[in-house]
């Protein structure tokens, strides 16, 4: 054979390869992994050991490890005051139990969040009501607040999904008007910025995740941010007493804080919660980096965007015009199987990572399936916080359609150290669509 017809064949064969999905044995898209996480270097090493050294590391006493991340994550998010505590769950719980509200009182929040956050609600003896999302944003929607507001409303719980904020001036007006509390669930939104405002900031508390995934994490922790001075008061009590019941904090305190003396605060039934100062010196280190990784990741969420409006079937959440950063710790994908001749979300799912493509469905179902709530003879009925005879909230009837659908067949995730890793893996998941688009009749699509 001469020479160059082996040369076509084999160039033939491999744009052949190439075409062909992995999931049949073609080539990748990608083959290199993903930005690591979490980024790190020396200065977190030296954060972590000059810490140890102190001898204090429950508290952080010596080199003020705790204070000076708490001071330091306050200033960057604009809140006047911050808490360390020891995870986003006891944020929450803190946060709410802050809040003061009567045993009983019922809390709104979207069902398309994790776990902890109804369940923080309910262990604070107070009761979820879940009201659907908005389908363009992933977000509760505002409009369907109002008609599940109750003489025992207490409180707006706005769940900032992905980073993405909630629609606030909607709900501080409906907070405003019905006399509620606002709580921002910001497990995701370290960084991001509603008109300009640090999220966790803008309604009666604020609440952060500092877990091994979260945007700033020094492994473990959250956190839990206010601006006003008798709810962070209440947040210290409910995090860390000691063995006579009395807050231990005080002397850090700045002044305007040191309202009273130590024996006339809070009898509460509360516990130590408080974040360890290792692990304090490790997020300030960490916090050092916040803002860059912000960046890349906020720009490369409007890129991918951007790509995704040319794409059949792929969609980003909407945006309204007072999001001023969306910090993009989950980019949320809107996938619709009619763009692609019927195939379903999970079967793309499967054919985008053989390619290399790290893109993932999301939640399996929403809070409003959940078993816990799901089944009122089980675990419900014993944390259940109001009357002896078991719930009363019928969790059943509780319709979240638009979350129902996003959970079973549209929600695409693509995750932080994806968003990380620079404009060419945005590339590549448009490329890995059209690539399956190309190759639908071996997807088995309809």
């Amino acid at each position: 054979m001469p020479v160059t017809s082996c040369l076509a064949g084999a160039a033939a064969e491999g744009a052949s390869d190439m075409s062909a999905l992995a999931l049949h044995g073609g080539t990748p898209i990608r083959t290199e992994p993903y930005n690591a996480w979490p980024e790190f270097d020396e200065s977190e090493i030296e954060a972590v050991v000059n810490a140890l050294r102190t001898g204090n590391w429950a508290s952080g006493e010596g080199d003020r490890s705790l204070t000076n991340f708490e001071r330091s994550f306050a200033a960057y998010q604009g809140a006047e005051y911050c808490l360390a505590v020891s995870s986003g769950t006891s944020a929450l719980e803190i946060g709410l139990r802050a809040l003061r509200l009567p045993r009983g009182s019922e809390v709104i929040l979207s069902p398309y969040t994790y776990m902890a956050s109804p369940t923080a609600v309910l262990n604070v003896g107070l009761v979820p009501v879940f009201v659907d999302m908005d389908p363009e944003t992933y977000n509760i929607d505002p409009w369907l607040i109002e008609a599940a507001i109750t003489d025992r409303t207490g409180a707006i719980m706005t769940v900032h999904f992905g980073g993405l904020p909630c629609d606030m001036r909607a709900v501080l007006d409906i907070a405003r008007r019905h006399d509620l509390k606002v709580i921002e669930d910001a497990a995701h939104a370290h960084g991001s910025t509603w008109n300009d405002r640090g999220l966790g900031t803008i309604g009666d508390v604020g609440c952060f995740s500092l877990g091994p995934g979260k945007n700033l994490t020094p492994g473990v922790g959250g956190a839990v941010m206010t601006n006003d001075l008798e709810i962070y008061k209440h947040a210290i009590a409910y995090s860390e007493m000691d063995i006579g019941g009395r807050v231990m904090r005080f002397d850090e305190m700045d002044t305007d804080a040191q309202a009273a003396e130590p024996d006339e605060w809070f009898p509460y039934s509360a516990g130590n919660r408080r974040l360890g100062g290792v692990l304090a010196a490790l997020a300030s280190a960490q916090l050092d980096r916040l803002e860059s990784q912000t960046r890349r990741r906020s720009e490369n969420g409007r890129y991918v965007a951007e790509l995704l409006e040319d794409v059949d079937g792929l969609a980003s959440r909407r945006e309204d015009p007072y999001v001023t950063r969306n910090a993009n710790h989950l980019h949320i994908v809107r996938y619709d199987p009619e763009g692609f001749d019927g195939l379903p979300r999970d079967r793309f799912v499967e054919a985008m990572q053989a390619e290399g493509l790290g893109i993932r469905s999301g939640y399996r179902r929403p809070m409003n399936r959940a078993d816990l709530f799901s089944d009122p003879n089980g675990e419900l009925s014993l944390v259940w916080p109001r009357g002896d005879t078991g719930p009363d909230v019928d969790y059943a009837s509780m319709s979240c359609p638009h979350a129902e659908r996003a959970c079973a067949t549209e929600d695409l995730w693509i995750t932080q150290n994806m968003m990380l890793s620079g404009p060419q893996a945005m590339e590549e998941i448009v490329e890995g669509a059209e690539k399956v688009r190309d190759n639908l009749a071996t997807l088995g699509a309809s």
